[in-house]
């Protein structure tokens, strides 16, 4: 591919255990972002001060080390709530039972490395405030890279979402927090089969466009993948209180993650194939496309696809998520 620029950046996200994802000497992650405002890990202490239902969900680890149970849903919403009070001054934050929590470090990482792609266009200067624009393909309950991106640059996001639910959720955290109502807010996607079409409306510009796209190909493959998951998480917190690792509830079990959230039919691939084909219709409206890829499989026809129908630049940005690889793909006409 001439025309695709591939990059190699390291970076992370939330790990199953922070105490043992950080650098022994410096008690850093090396891999996430620089500007990352997690990058030196959890301080459990501050975040139960600043968010008090957190407390209950502390545990201190054989090292002597404050965790949570990572396989336990109430426990990584509270750890979310705390992390977004903290860092990012959104001091009213909840999601319905069943719907997705991601982990806040990792997708603050996306954010970070939008703004050195944007930056590229300003000889190196990261660009801030409201005059930049942001759009997220299915934001979710938890309309997490909004915030982020809102509350660390000042941009103006758009979140949207196909989910109803999901929609009203994230709609009443932007209306329970003063600092989002100004920068942020969340559309309904109406229209089922289109992703751009029906939320960009006609008169609109975007700097880019982020996502973070249905992994699974179907709800079985994706019931077998969080089963999967949280079974191996059950199984390192067991471990880290130091009890017997066969002692599970599989009841506790998280299996959070809505159908849209989850998986779509054809799983990633198809979703940001559909996603390559529709953005030739916005090409003048926004000036970045980007969209998260679990597969690394999955890269090179996808922005092969890209540049056959047109994109005059194509890139790859590498981020590492402890032990795991992940990246994100962007692309431009």
């Amino acid at each position: 591919m001439k025309s695709a620029q591939i990059k190699s950046i390291k970076s992370g996200h939330l790990a199953k255990d922070p105490s043992t994802a950080m650098d022994k000497k410096t008690n850093a992650k090396p891999e996430m972002h620089h500007r990352n405002a997690h990058n030196l890990g959890y301080d459990f202490v501050k975040l139960a001060e600043v968010h008090v239902p957190l407390r209950k969900f502390l545990f201190a680890n054989p090292a002597g080390k404050l965790s949570i149970d990572f396989s336990q849903p109430c426990a990584v919403k509270a750890l979310n709530a705390g992390l977004l009070k903290q860092f990012y001054q959104v001091q009213n934050w909840d999601i319905p039972d069943g719907f997705l929590c991601p982990a806040v470090p990792g997708r603050a990482d996306y954010i970070h490395y939008i703004a050195d792609l944007l930056g590229q266009d300003k000889n190196g200067q990261i660009p801030q405030g409201k005059q930049i624009r942001g759009l997220d393909i299915g934001t979710g309950a938890n309309l997490i890279y909004p915030i982020v991106a809102s509350q660390s640059y000042g941009w103006k996001m758009i979140g949207s979402d196909i989910n109803q639910a999901s929609y009203s959720g994230a709609s009443l955290i932007v209306e329970s927090n003063p600092n989002l109502v100004k920068l942020v807010k969340v559309r309904l996607q109406k229209q089922q089969n289109a992703i751009f079409a029906g939320v960009i409306k006609d008169d609109e510009l975007f700097d880019f466009s982020l996502c973070n796209p249905p992994f699974h190909i179907s709800a079985d493959a994706a019931l077998a993948g969080s089963r999967k998951k949280n079974k191996n998480l059950a199984r390192h917190s067991q471990k880290r209180r130091g009890k017997d690792s066969t002692a599970i509830n599989q009841s506790s079990l998280n299996f959070g993650g809505q159908h849209n959230e989850l998986w779509c039919e054809g799983g990633e691939f198809e979703f940001v194939k559909n996603m390559i084909t529709e953005s030739v219709s916005f090409k003048g409206q926004v000036k970045w496309f980007t969209s998260l890829l679990s597969k690394k499989d999955n890269v090179v026809p996808l922005l092969t696809l890209a540049e056959k129908l047109g994109a005059t630049e194509c890139k790859t940005i590498n981020m590492a998520q402890g032990a795991k690889a992940s990246r994100f793909i962007a692309w431009r006409f």
